[in-house]
């Protein structure tokens, strides 16, 4: 067994955990886990329903990203939003990683895919490859895996209201992370409603603001 545990934070999310679920169901997981931070709708039922472990925590991504870590019982950790569904080609790319002798001191994420068609849609995975190529920072949308002991190692997963994901990523360095070749099939719900372009400059805002030093709960404040 490879030892494998999904991490799912979860907050009213019913509508979309069940296909992430399945994306993940069997071989090489051992167990998955959804962190629930007070869902109000049915996430609960569908999380069980899917066979995963539920734990009910505060809210906050960060907050329920620790949790799932604290509570998870394998070696690998698969930290991965409740909109984002991995493609089939994971399972093999994620034993490739797993089985390298090296990786125990890496992490890896996955390409971005948003579930839409529109170009609008291809021109901001461009933007996010041409982020993770240069700078770096694959988000927490791209899923991420990684050695318990790694995690461990660099003060485990940040308890913060908002940017969790990139200061882990800025924890664990560029020289220790890996593209994993396949897709995070993510929703593209956001940038429906926010805009195309509105999303990805506020987005780019809110990062260089925190680059800034600006404290996580104005950012917070400012991403509504």
């Amino acid at each position: 067994m490879s030892g494998l545990s999904v991490i799912i934070p979860c907050l009213d999310a019913a509508k979309t955990l069940g296909p992430v679920l399945d994306s993940v169901q069997g071989a090489p997981v051992d167990e998955i886990l959804v962190i629930d931070g007070g869902s109000t709708d049915a996430s609960r039922a569908v999380a069980t329903e899917h066979g995963a472990r539920v734990i009910v925590t505060g809210r906050g991504r960060g907050h329920q990203m620790h949790q799932g870590a604290v509570a998870a019982t394998g070696p690998w950790l698969l930290f991965l939003h409740a909109d984002t569904r991995l493609a089939p080609e994971w399972r093999q790319a994620a034993r490739d990683f797993m089985d390298d002798q090296v990786s125990p001191a890496r992490a890896g994420a996955f390409r971005l895919r948003l579930d839409s068609d529109r170009r609008a849609a291809r021109r901001v995975e461009r933007l996010v490859a041409w982020r993770c190529r240069v700078l770096g920072l694959p988000w927490g949308d791209q899923g991420l895996l990684i050695h318990a002991g790694l995690l461990a190692t660099i003060g485990g997963y940040p308890e913060i209201p908002l940017m969790e994901d990139v200061k882990l990523v800025r924890r664990i360095g560029r020289s220790r992370l890996t593209m994993l070749d396949a897709d995070a099939v993510t929703s593209a719900a956001r940038y429906e409603r926010d805009g195309w372009w509105a999303r990805p400059l506020r987005n780019a805002v809110l990062l260089s603001l925190h680059f800034l030093g600006v404290p996580p709960r104005i950012l917070l404040r400012l991403y509504g």
